[in-house]
């Protein structure tokens, strides 16, 4: 193979390589933005996280597995079949449900969660796979900028994700009839599957692996998967249902620690494991793991945490959280390419580490400071410089690591960089998130939110958004207000049983049940009737004039019988008072039947007037405790996420100590790196 066709052997490679690269990370953050359409067709909102779940354990675990068959075996059949493989668990995962329930399999939920387990082994290949076959296409030195150029294939998908996701779930569907919009998320991953195979299949070289052993430690991936298989699933179980000291989680983690003690103990025993824990002697090597542990969990904290505050803090739609990942994006992408190409220019790369690290610790420093007040111009701005420091370390960590490590050992250093930064996002993904809950549990009383004490708010939980709250709690004033208007129509036990059903409800403030525990007005009036009645009854003239007095107030505060008494029967009833018992009963019947007549009209006019002054103060209320409750949410949930970037700094010093502990050594160049890998011609 002369020169000229080699150079353009390798440049094909590494755009099958890209495009695959970009599926993977693609469905990262593509599918997000389909599972509310998902759910609803498919029935499975108790086992929706299962989806993602299943997806991360098995593309974080099986990385060590394929550096470690990178090693031994064929890379270029690796990587076509990883491409075969996440081809298939995407078409699976696109006819998930479309045939009702399978044996042994059940349901589409079931289905889909099945198949992007699928999908997780084959895009396991994709990632761990790009970067060590490209330490066979180029020597360290001009990997710079190829790397530049995968870190800038990440920015992309993430930035695309969201956007070609909600497009195709919400457009998707008009393409064919009955295939839900949603299918085409894993669909369109065919077309470029079948473009990124092309290249694979016909342009890349067949390189021999530098291990000749090709010995297998099937014991020891056996405890690698063993140990971190329930630390993973313990870290992604919901909290609110799976407490950290409860028995489940105690019992994963210590599952894990044990099988984790007995995979290190057997792999540094073991002539082949899956991962030679040898290679922590090498000091490049050692801290550049520890570096991207850290850097995973720094950038889990601005991936996850960002759309929360875009969402809950500053009140914009989904949509447009999802835009404000873009100057992140961006900002990668420009400092991931210019990184790489500036480390091929001067054939050095811990300087641009140190950058790195420098530029994300200000930009946490900046994003700690965040409240809902924040313009979003300058998030914008904050995302950018954040996406400038993490650039660079997307992928120079690995880089640093194939020049340090002898070449047999290539695939298990590259693999073992992208695994420790998976476990770092997850980690840190799950430790940050008991900080921002513990956070919003402290912050939400502290600016007055209590959802559970307002009207419609039972009916939900702080994962609505302000905006859906604040819709909740119009409708819930809006129900209590027609609640109301319909008890005060109502009269005798009709009138009875809907006072006691509202005076029950514990999303009634006390301040309106205090008004009612002496029933409603016509009950009220009833009661004064009885009162006036047993009055003149007794001959008690003067509880009578108190009950006749026209600036007598009830118990609202509002004129009693006595202001809706026509005038000429007020002195003929105190008379009546003062006559004898005899003549009283006499004609109390009388008089009573001429006064029922009056009584009807005096409820009506009560209960409209205590019908409105309700009526005006639960609409003023309404908007009260709306805006109230809201602005506390949004302030608390900016406090949490704040917080959670407070500590984002201390990993990004964390990620600093490390670099500054990497030995610098000098990137191998054609001259004088190592032979590579022989290509078969």
């Amino acid at each position: 193979m002369n020169e000229s066709t080699e150079s353009k052997a390798r440049s094909f490679t590494v755009i099958g390589i890209a495009l695959a690269m970009f599926l993977g990370a693609l469905d990262q953050t593509i599918v997000a933005t389909a599972m509310p359409k998902v759910v609803a067709e498919l029935h499975g909102l108790e086992r929706f996280t299962w989806v993602t779940t299943a997806y991360l354990l098995v593309s974080t675990l099986l990385v060590p597995i394929y550096g470690k068959l990178s090693d031994i075996v064929s890379r270029r059949i690796l990587e076509i079949a990883s491409v075969l493989v996440f081809l298939l668990g995407s078409a699976l995962c696109g006819i998930a449900g479309e045939w009702g329930s399978l044996p042994l399999i059940g349901d589409g939920m079931n289905q889909l969660i099945l198949f992007r387990g699928i999908q997780g082994l084959g895009s396991a290949g994709l990632f761990a796979l790009a970067f060590i076959i490209v330490s066979d296409l180029y020597p360290p030195r001009d990997r710079g900028k190829i790397s530049g150029v995968f870190g800038a294939v990440f920015g992309l998908a993430s930035i695309l994700g969201p956007l070609v996701g909600g497009f195709l779930t919400d457009n998707a569907g008009s393409w064919l009839p009955g295939v839900s919009g949603w299918r085409w998320v894993f669909y369109v991953n065919v077309p470029i599957g079948a473009v990124a195979l092309w290249f694979l299949i016909t342009k890349m070289p067949h390189y021999h692996p530098k291990d000749d052993s090709h010995e297998f430690d099937f014991l020891s991936a056996l405890l690698m998967l063993g140990a971190f298989s329930p630390l993973i699933f313990a870290l992604q179980l919901d909290k609110t249902q799976y407490p950290w000291d409860g028995l489940i989680v105690l019992s994963l983690l210590g599952v894990s620690a044990l099988l984790m003690t007995l995979w290190v103990l057997h792999s540094l025993k073991a002539r082949h494991p899956i991962l030679d824990l040898r290679l922590f002697t090498n000091k490049v090597f050692a801290w550049s793991s520890v570096a991207t542990f850290f850097f995973g969990g720094g950038f889990m904290a601005i991936i996850i945490f960002l759309p929360i505050y875009m969402v809950f803090a500053q009140g914009v739609s989904a949509t447009s959280a999802g835009v404000s990942i873009i100057p992140l994006s961006m900002g990668s992408v420009l400092g991931s390419i210019a990184t790489g190409n500036l480390i091929t220019k001067v054939g050095k790369y811990k300087g641009f580490m140190v950058f790195g690290a420098i530029v994300s610790i200000g930009a946490f420093v900046l994003m700690s400071g965040l409240s809902v007040q924040t313009p979003f111009w300058l998030v914008v701005l904050f995302m950018f410089i954040a996406g400038l420091g993490f650039g660079p370390s997307q992928s120079i960590f690995a880089l640093a690591s194939q020049n340090a490590v002898e070449p047999r050992k290539i695939g298990q250093a590259t693999s073992a960089i992208q695994f420790n930064r998976q476990i770092g996002s997850v980690v840190f993904a799950a430790v940050l998130g008991v900080v921002f809950n513990n956070t919003l549990v402290t912050a939400l009383p502290k600016h007055g939110v209590d959802i559970s004490q307002a009207p419609g708010g039972q009916s939900s939980s702080l994962g609505d958004g302000p905006e859906d709250i604040r819709a909740a709690i119009v409708a819930g004033f809006d129900s209590m207000i027609l609640r109301f208007d319909r008890l005060f129509t109502l009269r005798g036990d009709e009138a009875k049983a809907a006072l006691d059903a509202i005076l029950a409800d514990p999303a009634l403030p006390a301040d309106y049940k205090a008004k009612l525990k002496d029933g409603t007005p016509s009950m009220r009036i009833d009661a004064s009737f009885d009162a006036l009645f047993s009055a003149i009854e007794k001959g008690d003239r003067a509880g009578l004039a108190r009950l006749l007095d026209p600036k007598a107030l009830d118990a609202d505060g509002r004129p009693g019988i006595g202001a809706n008494m026509p005038a000429f029967v007020v002195p003929m009833l105190l008379d009546l008072a003062s006559a004898p018992a005899a003549l009283r009963q006499a004609r109390l019947p009388a008089v009573r039947a001429e006064i029922e007549s009056q009584k009807a009209g005096i409820e009506d006019a009560a209960s409209a007037a205590a019908s409105k002054a309700v009526h005006d103060a639960l609409e003023t209320a309404k908007v009260t405790v709306a805006d109230k409750t809201v602005a506390g949410m949004k302030a608390s949930f900016a406090d949490g996420v704040a917080r959670v970037w407070f500590y984002g700094i201390f990993l990004m010093v964390a990620l600093f100590l490390a670099v500054l502990m990497i030995p610098s050594l000098k990137l191998k160049g054609r001259a004088d790196a190592a032979p590579g890998p022989e290509a078969a011609i």
